[in-house]
């Protein structure tokens, strides 16, 4: 039976942020989302409170072990003020995914969804409407024991927190540099790359670091064992448009399953392309590149939405694609997703939920 979700209302409103000027992650709304997890109770007292620190002690167990999943969707207001969540589901099955992996207690996805309405709902004042903004929204599950043997916790808390933001990148939808990573490792199969879990961001900070030292704004990983085949960008799918075909790494184990890469993927196969899910290797791109046939690079994500790639730096080894301009693939996907998104697309997959 769905549980009531209790709601205490902040007394001290907070002023909104310029629409203009939110970058990404950097403000936060009034309210967030409470339940807590233990053996006797299960999933507990839902609640939306204000927005506000959390009280954990210092031996609290995610400090020390990381035993801590998220995920990322959005929120959109449409033309004529109605708000939608583009595939909550899909977020909410993923999380379950990621706590199966983190011997996390499984949610109630339904619920999950739920919860994200009804927080969404109150907030819906802060949710931007400036071409190109959104309400990111940010569910996470974090392990509370205070304890310091190393073991499963038994008590956790699933909150849902909301940030009005502007683009991911900087750029935009302008094509971006990226840096394809030789010395460090994300994840292999059988580790937890397909789980949307704090440690693999945390892996991947020095790698990312060191591109951005070199001007690039993101890292291309490469799988963990050979060194040579083609996994993911650190926040986004990627995508290749060589020849004929569309190729995108298949989804082996140690690659996120996403959201909107699988939206891609759906839209790409209506309009006629051919989309093959298979081992690439860095250097079958580069001959691809060096053949004329690399006609395309683009990332997929929730944050970025598509993000066309303009150059890949391959251990020195420098290649534009496309000149570094948009392609038609991405322009075509960015457009039909992000117009689904706030609703001036009409939605034929079923992807869209309305906020009441």
């Amino acid at each position: 039976m769905t549980q009531k979700i209790n709601v205490q209302k902040t007394q001290n409103p907070k002023p909104k942020p310029d629409e203009k000027n939110l970058g990404f992650g950097r403000y936060f709304t009034d309210h967030m989302f409470i339940m807590d997890y233990d053996p006797e109770k299960g999933w507990h007292d839902p609640r939306i409170v204000p927005y506000g620190p959390l009280t954990l002690e210092p031996s609290t167990m995610v400090f020390h072990y990381g035993q801590a999943i998220f995920e990322g969707l959005k929120a959109y207001k449409s033309a004529d003020g109605r708000i939608f969540l583009f595939r909550p589901d899909m977020n909410m099955k993923r999380i379950n995914l990621s706590n199966d992996r983190m011997s996390i207690p499984p949610i109630d996805d339904k619920f999950a969804v739920e919860a994200t309405k009804a927080l969404v709902s109150i907030d819906r004042d802060w949710i931007p409407s400036e071409p190109g903004t959104s309400l990111y929204i940010r569910p996470f599950i974090i392990s509370t024991d205070p304890f310091l043997g190393v073991r499963p916790s038994y008590t956790y808390k699933f909150i849902i927190i909301l940030s009005p933001s502007g683009a991911y990148y900087p750029s935009g939808i302008n094509p971006v540099k990226i840096m394809v990573e030789n010395e460090y490792v994300r994840a292999v199969r059988g580790g937890t790359g397909f789980a949307k879990t704090a440690a693999n961001y945390a892996a991947s900070l020095k790698a990312q670091e060191i591109a951005a030292e070199q001007g690039y704004v993101q890292v291309l990983w490469l799988d963990g064992i050979e060194r040579k085949y083609i996994e993911e960008v650190g926040s986004m799918n990627v995508f290749f448009k060589i020849g004929d075909e569309i190729v995108t790494p298949s989804l082996d184990g140690s690659i996120l399953p996403g959201i909107t890469r699988d939206s891609s993927i759906q839209l790409l196969k209506k309009w006629g392309y051919k989309v093959i899910e298979r081992k690439i290797s860095v250097q079958e791109l580069y001959d691809a590149h060096a053949k004329g046939k690399l006609a395309e690079a683009f990332g997929t994500g929730t944050a970025a939405v598509i993000s066309p790639i303009g150059e890949l730096n391959w251990d020195g080894k420098i290649i534009t694609v496309n000149d570094g301009k948009i392609g038609e693939v991405s322009a075509r996907l960015y457009d039909a997703i992000t117009g689904i998104q706030d609703g001036t697309v009409k939605d034929e997959f079923g992807w869209i939920t309305v906020v009441e």
